[in-house]
């Protein structure tokens, strides 16, 4: 089953030809980085505004790229939650036209789920039931991933995501948005000893995070040392940040796991790329003889792709959307399309 999907939930135009959940015969990315980079961070209204632009010519570029014709493609996904409502808007409404125009069928997709079905493209002898560290911009979640459809949120962040985090300590320290990739960067010729850190944990919730108080603990270090007049190193300060949020996310999702007894653990989202992270979970589950899993680095961001594998299974599930389809900027992964119906 060839799949045409198409993600526009917040930065990047994707679209990506997908069969059968497990090979990707094209995907386009068309970035808005630079153009937010100015700001400091995602506009809505200019996100909105370049999905317009953007959603033409990557559908073109992946349909060419897979060598495909529109009436060879078997069905139409697209992210339709969670994510900024109005570039949720452009990708919904394109597709349901697409779809209707070409008579075929239209699968809507959970953007936290691609992120997850990232790893079937990665790993196409991966299968359900798993455990899953979901960490991203604006998630950070342990999900029990019982079947492809069938998912449940075990554990998930208080206050700010770890990608959130991540970026907000960086621009305190004066580093372009996106401040995670420059931190994580920066941070490898850092010393993770330098500052002490604090390893927030949620009292009665074994594997909740919150990363808001560690955040501000570095804007106040930063500020005292501003005030006295005294230079920090912003490598190691990197380093010890990027210690802290690893250290905060590797005990909750091994704790998970232990408690639960999978032992098969998986990773995605936008933070998977982090190199700390990535080398940590690996250690950890070596030296319990543990399955990890992980995307490649080119999956770990917002793609279509991801979709395209998710929309499969979905398609599989009998979740498939007609003309009523509409975009949702919040909704819990536990959520099919069908339950909302």
């Amino acid at each position: 089953m060839r799949i045409l999907a198409l993600e526009s939930s917040c930065d990047e135009t994707a679209a990506a030809v997908v069969e059968d959940g497990r090979r990707v015969l094209s995907s386009v990315v068309a970035s808005q980085v630079e153009e937010h980079r100015l700001y400091g961070g995602v506009v809505p209204e200019i996100a909105s505004r370049r999905h317009s632009e953007a959603v033409v010519p990557v559908t073109e570029q992946a349909l060419a790229q897979a060598g495909l014709s529109l009436s060879q493609i078997d069905a139409v996904a697209v992210t339709y939650a969670p994510g900024l409502i109005g570039a949720l808007l452009v990708g919904v409404n394109f597709a349901k036209g697409l779809a209707l125009a070409a008579g075929k069928p239209l699968i809507p997709v959970h953007h936290i789920r691609g992120h997850i079905a990232a790893n079937y493209l990665t790993h196409p002898e991966l299968q359900p039931p798993f455990l899953c560290l979901v960490v991203s911009g604006g998630h950070s979640h342990i999900v029990l991933v019982e079947d492809y459809t069938k998912l449940s949120v075990l554990g998930q962040t208080r206050d700010d995501a770890a990608g959130e985090a991540f970026d907000k300590a960086a621009r305190a320290m004066g580093m372009p948005y996106p401040g995670g990739v420059a931190m994580d960067k920066l941070a490898e010729s850092g010393n993770s000893q330098a500052f002490r850190l604090p390893r927030p944990s949620v009292e009665g919730a074994t594997y909740d995070f919150s990363f808001s108080g560690l955040k501000t603990a570095v804007i106040n270090l930063l500020h005292t040392a501003r005030q006295r007049g005294e230079e920090i190193s912003t490598a190691d300060l990197s380093a010890s940040f990027r210690q802290a949020v690893v250290d905060c996310l590797t005990r909750n999702f091994i704790k998970a796991a232990e408690d639960t007894g999978i032992r098969k653990l998986v990773m995605a989202g936008g933070v998977s790329a982090n190199s700390l992270l990535r080398r940590q979970l690996q250690e950890e589950c070596r030296k319990r003889g543990w399955e990890f899993y992980m995307p490649e680095l080119s999956l770990c961001g917002d793609n279509a792709a991801m979709m395209g594998a998710q929309a499969y299974y979905e398609f599989q599930a009998g979740n498939v959307a007609g003309m009523e389809l509409n975009a949702r900027a919040a909704l819990s992964i536990d959520r099919s399309y069908g339950d909302l119906l």
